[in-house]
């Protein structure tokens, strides 16, 4: 299928958007923790304060019922709820997911550690006896320490320098135990926890938090998937070679004028004639959206990633989204720079397409270690001349030892792009590259409001 750099085209339909704000998310957050204290108080949490082990065992049913609650709110934040999606981005959410992770384990660690000094201070036994008596006489305390232990290792993952080292693909499995993680404690909670033994209110509370949190899931990561795909019924059209273990897939289907998909956002594919096709995959679009097919742009990285490379035309393809808010509808300037990394040049490239702009205010600067890892050169320069747009290849490896090497640095930066603060910039490529590019555009004085960035990260 030959590309041609514009297509007549019908405009898609604009993403939904919802009358709702962060505040209202945050209320909704803290209330619900606040009922989960408040019930706890009411069990009577605070008679056990006036003993020693009295105090370690309320600290671990404390302790307890926030960490269970946390992990709930984390398997929200990546329901892929589209209100989520509209007001934090999917970027955002990864963030907040993380940290909330770290607080659930931190808090059901904790839990731990508590009830068993508690419940051996009541025994008058070592800790040590306490914690092999609750392990090999009660069932559910078994649960809840397989299900401690799934917890620590999906943590483990998401360290940084552990998701560093790790490909997507086995990032992604290890993830997959933190639903086996909840349902294990959820029966653990069952059984002992405070809030299910007498009082019909609580248990119907718990339940009915997680019956909320499994309809969101059920929802959004399979039922609206499923519908979006066999609506348009996606497949492989064609792919084509973009440069060394780059490839383009092409993906046509039915009505693809009607799927409301901005420049600049992504979705979870999966190929389901390819290894791997049980794991989504996020890819942006990098063309403009068209009724004739969708495109997306892949570097081999990983084990999948390098299969795509030789998926074959006609395959089927399962597709969740649009996700993202990294559009042209986040603008506030008049002008407008981007800068890509590598293969985030991807959503960058369609954005250059899109974005309404005069002649002069685009700017795209563009940073790859060799000219091999620069990708559609030919497409970027074409549409450059056609909409009046610069285009600045900032190609060779960086040596960090020499002050003045970053080439997107703020001086650099200043050099290139004398009017920087009073531009939009859109940021896509590796975390690192990301980091320090908006440490120099804050040096520069670029409110944060117009500083909108993309991560290829997990």
């Amino acid at each position: 299928m030959q590309q041609p750099l514009r297509l007549r085209r019908s405009v898609p339909p604009l993403p939904r958007t919802w009358p709702i704000h962060p505040v209202e998310i945050w209320v909704v957050v803290i209330a619900n923790a606040v009922v989960v204290a408040g019930m706890w108080v009411r069990h009577g949490g605070m008679d056990q304060l006036g003993t020693q082990g009295g105090l370690f065992t309320a600290a671990g049913q404390i302790t307890a019922l926030l960490g269970t609650y946390l992990a709930l709110v984390g398997i929200v934040l990546m329901s892929r709820s589209p209100w989520l999606d509209q007001l934090f981005g999917m970027d955002g959410l990864a963030r907040w997911h993380r940290w909330v992770g770290f607080a659930t384990l931190w808090l059901l660690v904790g839990h731990t550690a508590f009830t068993t000094v508690g419940y051996a201070a009541q025994a008058r036994s070592s800790v040590i006896d306490e914690g092999v008596t609750l392990l090999t006489t009660y069932p559910y305390v078994l649960m809840a320490t397989v299900a401690l232990v799934l917890l620590v290792a999906v943590a483990v993952a998401s360290v940084r320098a552990a998701r560093r080292r790790l490909s997507y693909e086995t990032w992604y499995g290890i993830h997959l135990y933190a639903y086996l993680a909840v349902a294990l404690a959820f029966l653990h909670e069952l059984a002992v926890g405070t809030d299910f033994v007498s009082d019909t209110l609580a248990q119907a509370y718990w339940v009915g938090l997680y019956v909320a949190v499994i309809a969101l899931v059920l929802v959004f990561r399979i039922w609206q998937p499923i519908q979006l795909s066999l609506r348009h019924r996606f497949r492989v059209a064609d792919v084509r070679q973009e440069g060394p273990g780059v490839v383009s897939i092409y993906i046509s289907g039915r009505h693809l004028e009607r799927l409301p998909v901005r420049a600049g956002q992504f979705f979870m594919w999966r190929f389901l004639a390819a290894g791997g096709w049980w794991r989504a995959h996020p890819f942006s679009v990098s063309a403009v959206p068209n009724s004739n097919y969708l495109r997306i742009t892949i570097k081999g990285t990983g084990d999948d990633t390098r299969v795509l490379q030789g998926v074959a035309t006609g395959t089927r393809v399962f597709a969740e989204g649009p996700y993202g808010t990294f559009t042209a509808a986040r603008r506030r300037q008049e002008r407008v720079l981007l800068i890509a990394g590598g293969i985030g040049i991807t959503p960058l490239r369609a954005l250059l397409e899109d974005l309404p702009a005069q002649p002069g205010a685009l700017t795209v600067l563009y940073r790859a270690s060799s000219w091999d890892d620069v990708v559609f050169r030919q497409e970027l320069d074409a549409l450059a001349q056609a909409r009046g747009a610069t285009v600045q290849y900032l190609v060779g490896r960086r040596h960090p030892t020499h002050k003045g090497a970053d080439p997107l640095d703020a001086r650099s930066l200043r050099r290139l792009v004398p009017d920087v603060e009073v531009r939009d910039v859109f940021i896509c490529g590796p975390d690192p590259m990301i980091d320090s590019v908006r440490r120099a555009l804050r040096s520069l004085h670029v409110p944060s409001g117009q500083i909108h960035a993309e991560r290829f990260a997990y």
